[in-house]
């Protein structure tokens, strides 16, 4: 524990579960709905509303060996390569094997996928894969197909729901443990003003952390709350440094800022090629797969032909697809780029990378445990060891569907879990003696920091950038406590307890790629332009000291520490899963 937390009001009510999740994606929902069925009070806890995730904007689709020819160990070695070394193999294993059944009973859930003539999913390719695995729906919305579905059954289900709240900080006990959340509901929530839900078990499914950047196609609400609530908690988070950028960005102009449209990796997986003003494809020869290379070779190669030509962007050309195809099959898209005066039908459409993923996030296990007991963490938020340096193509809505079904089964085998109802012992405290508030930013520093984070840790990065990058970072830190006459004091409010969360995630971001002397997958460092093994095969591991500096650690090979001292290898699959094929014990 660090005893920090953000400057907030103490909170003016509190309700009890057994279980509270944060976040309303693929993820959270998923957990939800199956801690839920186990018999457990569990409450949802959304920053927006049910179904303003990210989840919703996912385009392409969800990966699994479906297909026939397809298995999960052609899956696996797709993943292992796309991750380039530092995936947790394990941790793949249990994702494409699990994946598959993982996706029917999401359609069971009532997700209604694309088909074939003959009933079949229909089945696409992106890059990276070999086959084609990528289950679709509404053609390019996948993911607002998969989050009503879950909301839906959410709503049916009749779960306890706090919309329109950011969660603030974790609750502990004596012992460390996790007790519940802080949080504050805007508007049209339940409650008014700072409050709390205490439970003895916390799952984080806040998505992702885009908006430290510029341009991004996150929604506004990715402002990493879920990973800077971990570090204040004490938790460990790893590989963070590899930011994967979407190689084919809807390219609004220079200086295009906040959420930007994606132009899905699926619209290349059916033929769509990447060119230059000239028309001239460039992808040819520099990859086996062309224009199907994974993200994290294809942004580099957009990148690289807009340093060398001078251009503001590149282009994808999918004019041969002709209107039928545009309509059937990327509608979304389709529209997306009328609305902004391009004609994909008739037109090459201008793409550039921004910021979409983040691979790390706060270090669990394969139960989607942290380091802080009861404290949980799943999809974006979570780093499970699944993508090591960059993420395969549509793997994210399968990590996130199959590491909750492992979550939930831990939570309900857990003896730690009591049942309806809040655990033994006083309530914990939101302001315990001894804890320290940390200052808050203003509303205003939060342009500052996006635009500090994509000049220095965006594609491309350089000892020189980073450096830059930190000082800067540190320097804007220190406005929050410098005693300065005039000075805007930050007033406690979801604007600045936004960009606090979005200062201490940029450090320890730019700490991590300061200290990864490489380029491996998605973290191109151009002053270090080789990957290397011999020294770098290995995971960084953060956490924060009790002044919020980051604390970097290298593992000792690429595979993950334990999450709690003394456990054994992370090898065994949790028990209880739904049609696991070789249930392990529970641990003792």
């Amino acid at each position: 524990m660090t005893g920090i937390r953000l400057t907030a009001p103490a909170p003016g009510w509190a309700i009890d579960a057994d279980v509270v999740v944060v976040g309303s994606g693929v993820a959270g929902l998923t957990t939800a709905l199956r801690c839920a069925a186990a018999g457990l009070a569990t409450v949802v806890v959304t920053k927006a509303r049910l179904d303003d995730g990210s989840t919703r904007w996912a385009q392409g689709g969800i990966a699994a060996a479906l297909g026939e020819g397809d298995t999960p160990e052609q899956h696996l070695d797709d993943t292992l390569v796309a991750g380039a070394g530092l995936c947790d193999e394990t941790a793949v294993r249990a994702l494409v094997t699990e994946g598959p059944d993982a996706v029917r009973r999401l359609i069971g859930t009532g997700a209604h996928f694309d088909t074939t003539d003959t009933g079949a999913i229909a089945l696409t390719r992106e890059g990276g894969h070999h086959r084609r695995r990528i289950a679709h729906a509404g053609g390019d919305a996948t993911g607002a197909e998969i989050s009503r579905a879950l909301v839906e059954a959410v709503r049916s289900a009749a779960l306890q729901t706090i919309e329109n709240a950011l969660v603030l900080d974790l609750l502990t006990d004596a012992d460390g443990r996790a007790r519940g959340v802080t949080l504050h509901v805007m508007g049209e929530g339940q409650h008014d003003g700072v409050g709390a839900v205490r439970a003895p078990a916390v799952v984080l499914a806040t998505g992702g952390m885009g908006q430290v950047f510029s341009a991004t196609t996150n929604p506004p609400v990715s402002t990493g709350d879920g990973v800077a609530l971990a570090l204040r908690a004490g938790a460990e988070v790893s590989d963070l440094e590899f930011v994967q950028f979407h190689p084919t960005v809807l390219f609004l102009g220079a200086g295009s800022e906040g959420q930007q449209p994606l132009v899905s990796e699926a619209v290349r997986g059916e033929g769509a090629h990447l060119v230059d003003a000239t028309g001239t494809r460039f992808m040819l020869g520099q990859h086996e797969l062309a224009e199907l290379a994974p993200r994290d070779i294809v942004a580099k190669a957009i990148t690289r032909q807009m340093q060398l030509q001078g251009a503001e962007h590149m282009y994808l050309d999918a004019r041969h697809f002709g209107a039928a195809m545009w309509e059937q099959r990327f509608p979304t898209i389709l529209a997306a780029c009328r609305s902004h005066g391009i004609d994909p039908v008739t037109q090459p459409i201008p793409v550039a990378p921004a910021a979409h993923y983040a691979s790390g996030g706060v270090r669990t296990d394969l139960r989607g445990r942290t380091t802080v007991p009861g404290l949980y963490a799943c999809g974006e938020v979570a780093c499970t060891g699944v993508h090591g340096a960059n993420r395969l193509a549509s793997n994210s809505l399968l990590e996130g569907l199959v590491f909750a079904e492992r979550i939930a089964a831990d939570i309900t085998g857990s003896a730690h879990i009591p049942r309806n109802g809040a655990a033994d012992g006083p309530a914990p405290e939101a302001h315990p003696a001894g804890s320290r508030a940390v200052p808050l930013l203003t509303a205003e520093s939060r342009t500052t920091i996006q635009r500090i984070m994509t000049k220095g840790a965006g594609v491309i990065r350089s000892a020189a950038s980073l450096t830059t990058a930190a000082g800067e970072l540190d320097a804007l830190g220190r406005t929050a406590t410098a005693d300065e006459g005039g000075r805007k004091d930050a007033v406690p409010g979801v604007e600045a307890w936004e960009a606090t969360n979005l200062l201490l995630v940029s450090q320890v971001l730019v700490a991590a790629a300061r200290e990864r002397e490489e380029t491996r997958g998605c973290h191109w460092r151009e002053d270090r332009p080789d990957r290397d093994d011999d020294t770098w095969r290995r995971h960084l591991v953060v956490r924060v000291d009790q002044d919020l500096l980051p604390v970097v650690r290298t593992t000792d090979s690429s595979a993950f520490p334990p999450v709690r001292p003394g456990d054994p290898a992370d090898s065994a699959l949790p028990a209880g899963l739904p049609n696991h094929p070789a249930d392990a014990p529970e641990e003792p």
